[in-house]
């Protein structure tokens, strides 16, 4: 393993609720054993670019109910490419070069899981980023 490979390794969260076992599909292992931790380590960042996207959409996201500002952030994810894309750079930047390999034989269905994860993470957070908001007010 190179240097780069132990040190991205090093610096990620364990998170001690992952279960890993034989009966488990290449996706799910790979979820629980790269995206998880990867996404846990980027979670400032992605909270960051989101409140960014969230200032270019002239701040209307703070306006919404707190069941449109789920949506919004859905569609944001899911509609956006270019957001979409610069969202996926973050985590995929954060593998290192086996986990890359990996992840490009089935890209498509671990972008899906990767996405969805970020969603959700964003959505659990919506209250902190509300809360920010009011702060800087």
């Amino acid at each position: 393993m190179d240097s780069r490979s132990k040190s991205l390794l090093d610096i990620r969260p364990d998170i001690p609720q992952s279960h890993f076992n034989n009966a488990m599909g290449f996706d799910e292992r790979f979820q629980n054993q790269t995206l998880r931790p990867v996404i846990k380590l980027q979670n400032f960042l992605l909270v960051e670019a989101f409140k960014n996207y969230i200032a270019k959409h002239k701040g209307a996201f703070h306006d919404l109910s707190l069941e449109k500002k789920l949506q919004f952030i859905e569609g944001a994810i899911q509609k956006d490419i270019k957001f979409r894309n610069s969202l996926k750079g973050m985590v995929i930047g954060q593998f290192t070069v086996e986990e890359y390999q990996e992840y490009i034989s089935n890209s498509s269905a671990l972008n899906k899981r990767m996405m969805n994860m970020v969603i959700e993470r964003l959505k659990d957070q919506v209250l902190l980023l509300d809360h920010q908001a009011l702060l800087q007010d």
